[in-house]
């Protein structure tokens, strides 16, 4: 009997599901937390809890994870120097220190514009290399013609081995600022993605399976894990189109729109047919757009490890993440005599770090610069919890809010709180951890309300599924205002939203929230066995999807019965006749598309391709099209199920 094994490396959960390949049928998974900043200390602890008989007898393993999406987000990527060949209009910032532009670049046609300055390349490389790790490289109408991206690569490759991302290699669209962005961020990706996936297949033949592996994309799809060395920019996003994947397979859903709860946020996407809503403009990681093809969806900064924070009689949740209270207390017990020590009635002040439900732990040695307050506060802290109260006791003084933000946003300190995980617990619908330490700090936030803390939670799970309602509203109905959305969802209405789609909940304890969803809405809600493990599901489900841009255009429309040129992924061919150009186009791109099949390991005979020609023909135009894009679309089933 063979297995398929799928690991998901989420914000706060590495998750791992076992599959039948006879049938699909999810046959063991398992949870553990994420380990920050070394992911692999995750993986490692989740596939010890998997059944060793079936880890015997895997054939396949997939991954997916958020590595590549936090390492922008938080601007921990390697340093890149980005070279930029020829006349880019460069009106907006780079995300790069170290930049130059350089001479050369081609026209649309792919003629050469200006001769590449090859000479100043090379002096600008032996200035730059001691000071970074990687390169991008992204010309002028590199789509068109790659030859100075190529050669510029090439003398990157011979002076300092390093590792080199050329915009042509990832994107066939124009738009040479977009490009330009998606090759840099793709470089300072390298080196840290190269570390996990070494890491990952180390840490899977150790196993002894030796079977092949694959990455879940930014768009629903799988790509072989060693291409992903090369694009890890693909990889961003890759955990919430896992969560779609997995949830259509686990509900047997072909459309559907699907609410992944996790423990940093909750994120609303949806497929049709089997293949996910894509942006059509490319994802933005980060606040720099890139042309990365990525699922279409919605994101809210509420999970279920929201810090949830009393200020003026009013309840907030989020944005920032903390270890749960219940979590925290039962891997610190004396987190709990801490709890019963507190002084119930606390001063609150106008800041999410003075509340009497949050303590601060040291995290991880790190050779980050901290100025002077930071050390001090610092070296308070050790690796058990701590108070707010006792720091500002030793400081004789309340620390300041904004130095305790900067250690948090550094990583060197890490945060419990109450969170609606917590209060979850202290209702009985969720009671995986410490319940004692969730009601304990629910009853010292509700005093601050004047209210008991079963109201207290009750109203703090309802104002989450009225969020989760929102951004699947906002999501299913992009042109409607948010306070027309708000409006009905808080009543002012006598009338309730009716969703003709289906809706699938994955991620943490959803089912806590399905009533309270459709006191809100009137849909059909699902959640499916092994909601808990969607993404794992998901990393394993994902399709082979490859799609080829090929564009036609006449050489010049002073000749336009001859000399035909065509723009393939990283070639420009030029043809005397239009069918000949065509033929050329779709035998390309039919390679193209069952090349990465093959790396994928998926059969032929479970590819399905399609051919997509689009013409442009001006009225009075007797000529063969003035332009025309040839679409080659190829979607393989793994072979599980």
């Amino acid at each position: 009997m063979q297995y398929s094994l799928g690991i998901d490396a989420g914000g706060t959960y590495t998750d791992a599901v076992l599959i039948r390949n006879r049938d699909g049928k999810v046959v063991d998974s398992a949870k553990s937390l994420t380990t920050y900043p070394n992911l692999i200390i995750g993986i490692h602890n989740v596939l010890g809890l998997l059944n060793r008989e079936y880890m015997e007898n895997i054939n396949l393993v997939s991954v997916s994870t958020t590595l590549s999406t936090n390492t922008l987000l938080e601007k921990t990527g390697a340093s890149a120097s980005l070279i930029l060949i020829g006349d880019h209009p460069l009106e907006r910032e780079l995300a790069a220190e170290n930049y130059i532009f350089i001479a050369g670049g081609h026209d649309q046609n792919g003629e050469e514009s200006t001769p590449l300055d090859l000479n100043k390349v090379e002096e600008y490389i032996k200035e730059v290399q001691d000071n970074v790790s990687v390169f991008a490289v992204s010309a002028y109408f590199g789509t068109r013609n790659p030859e100075h991206e190529l050669k510029v690569k090439d003398k990157i490759l011979e002076l300092t081995g390093k590792p080199v991302v050329c915009g042509h290699e990832l994107s066939q669209e124009l738009g040479a600022y977009e490009r330009a962005v998606t090759a840099l961020l793709n470089a300072q990706l390298i080196p840290v993605t190269t570390k996990f996936i070494r890491s990952v297949i180390h840490e899977i033949e150790k196993l002894g399976i030796q079977e092949k592996m694959l990455m879940l994309r930014c768009d629903g799809s799988v790509v072989n894990i060693e291409d992903a060395l090369h694009r890890p920019i693909e990889t961003i996003f890759s955990g919430p189109a896992a969560s779609l994947v997995g949830a259509s397979y686990l509900a047997d859903l072909n459309t559907c729109a699907v609410m992944d709860v996790g423990g940093t946020s909750t994120d609303v996407s949806a497929i049709y047919k089997g293949l996910p809503e894509l942006k059509a403009e490319g994802a933005t990681v980060g606040g720099w757009k890139t042309r990365v093809k990525a699922i279409d969806m919605e994101t809210s900064a509420m999970g279920g490890d929201s810090h949830i924070w009393v200020t003026k009689k009013r309840v907030n949740i989020g944005p920032r993440r903390v270890i749960p209270l219940c979590v925290a207390a039962t891997h610190h017990p004396q987190l709990m005599e801490i709890l019963n020590e507190q002084a119930p009635t606390f001063r609150v002040m106008e800041n999410e770090n003075f509340q009497p439900t949050r303590f601060f732990m040291k995290s991880q040695p790190d050779n980050q610069y901290i100025d002077p307050q930071e050390k001090e506060i610092l070296d308070l802290l050790d690796e058990q919890p701590v108070p707010i109260q006792t720091i500002s006791h030793q400081l004789n003084g309340m620390p300041s809010a904004n130095v305790l933000d900067s250690l948090i946003q550094k990583r060197l300190v890490q945060v419990i709180g109450f969170t609606p995980t917590d209060a979850l617990h202290v209702l009985g619908d969720y009671t995986e951890w410490n319940v004692e330490a969730s009601e304990k700090g629910a009853e010292m936030l509700s005093k601050l309300l004047r209210k008991n803390k079963v109201e207290f939670c009750e109203n703090i799970k309802e104002m989450f599924a009225k969020n989760m309602s929102r951004e699947l509203i906002r999501f299913l109905l992009p042109d409607v205002e948010e306070k027309v959305i708000m409006d009905i969802l808080n009543g002012k209405y006598p009338a309730r939203l009716n969703l003709d789609i289906p809706v699938v909940l994955v991620g943490g304890p959803v089912k806590a929230y399905v009533d309270e969803i459709q006191k809100i809405l009137i849909a059909d809600i699902k959640v499916p066995e092994s909601f808990e493990v969607g993404n794992a599901v998901g990393a394993l489900m994902g399709k082979g999807i490859k799609r080829v841009d090929i564009m036609i255009r006449p050489h010049s429309l002073q000749r336009p019965e001859e000399d035909f040129l065509v723009f393939a992924p990283g070639q420009r061919k030029q043809f005397k006749k239009y069918v000949d150009a065509l033929d050329f186009a779709r035998k390309t791109g039919e390679d193209i598309v069952k090349g990465y099949m093959n790396k994928c390991r998926i059969d032929s005979d479970r590819v399905k391709i399609t051919f997509e020609k689009k013409t442009v023909i001006p009225d009075g135009w007797h000529h063969p099209p003035m332009e025309t894009r040839l679409i080659v679309m190829g979607v393989g089933t793994p072979n599980i199920g």
